[in-house]
C-alpha cells in the first residue's frame, strides 16, 4: 500500500479501546435527521412482565404507523431503544418531508393506539418531534439535537399535559419544527392547537416546545 494512502487513512480514521477489543471508527461527521422520540406513560411504575408486553406493543404500533404513511426501512435508521420508549431517526429525503411526520405518522399512531386500547391493556404515549444534526459512534447516535428531542419528550410540562387529558397521546414539537414547518399551515396540520408550554435547557441554551392539546389526533385538519 502506498505511503500516501496509509497517511490518508491515518488522518481519516481513529482507533479507540473498549474493555475487550479495539474498534476503528470513522471521523465524526454530522448527518441531518428528522427525529421522533416516543415514550410510554408511567412505565417505571409497571411490573417487568407488563413492561415487556407494552414494549412489544409499542414497537408493533410504531412499525405499523411508519409503514402506513409510506416510511420504509430504507427511509430511517435502525430504531434506537430507550427502555420504555424508542427513538426514530428519519433520513432526509423528498419521500419523507417533515410534514409527513406531522400530518400522517402521528395521526396514524394515535388511531392505532386508540384501537389497541379498546382491545387490550391500555397505555398512553408522549411523542416529541425535532430535526437536526446527529453524530454516530459504535454504540448509538448522539449529539445536541438528540438531547433536545429527548429533553422535550421527558419535560415535566408534557407529562402534566398527558396526565390532564383523556387523549391516548400528546405531542410536542421543537421550536425549529414549529417555525420551519408547522406554523405555515400545510395540508393536514393545524398549528392553532399547539401552544408553547415546554421549556428545556440543553448546553446552557433554552429551547421551547410546542404542545398539541386536544382529545385525539389534534393536528389533523378534518
Amino acid at each position: 500500500m502506498a505511503e500516501s494512502t496509509v497517511s490518508e487513512r491515518s488522518r481519516r480514521w481513529s482507533t479507540y479501546w473498549t474493555d475487550d477489543d479495539v474498534r476503528v471508527r470513522p471521523p465524526l461527521v454530522p448527518l441531518y435527521r428528522s427525529m421522533i422520540a416516543v415514550d410510554i406513560e408511567r412505565s417505571s411504575a409497571r411490573p417487568d412482565l407488563e413492561k415487556a408486553r407494552l414494549r412489544g406493543e409499542l414497537y408493533r404500533l410504531v412499525h405499523v404507523a411508519l409503514r402506513a404513511c409510506g416510511i420504509g426501512p430504507s427511509d430511517h435508521d435502525p430504531l434506537v431503544d430507550r427502555g420504555d420508549g424508542v427513538l426514530i431517526l428519519v433520513r432526509p429525503s423528498d419521500r419523507v418531508p417533515k410534514t409527513t411526520l406531522l400530518s400522517r405518522f402521528v395521526p396514524a399512531l394515535v388511531r392505532l393506539l386508540a384501537d389497541h386500547n379498546l382491545r387490550g391493556p391500555a397505555f398512553r404515549l408522549r411523542v416529541a418531534i425535532h430535526a437536526g444534526e446527529v453524530l454516530y459512534d459504535a454504540w448509538a447516535p448522539f449529539g445536541e439535537s438528540v438531547d433536545i428531542c429527548c429533553r422535550l419528550l421527558d419535560a415535566p410540562e408534557l407529562k402534566f399535559v398527558l396526565h390532564d387529558t383523556t387523549a391516548p397521546l400528546v405531542l410536542v414539537v421543537s421550536e425549529d419544527i414549529y417555525n420551519s414547518t408547522l406554523r405555515h399551515g400545510y395540508d393536514g396540520i393545524d398549528c392553532r392547537v399547539f401552544h408553547p408550554l415546554v421549556r428545556v435547557t440543553v448546553g446552557e441554551r433554552e429551547h421551547r416546545g410546542w404542545v398539541a392539546t386536544g382529545r385525539a389526533a389534534p393536528i389533523c385538519v378534518e
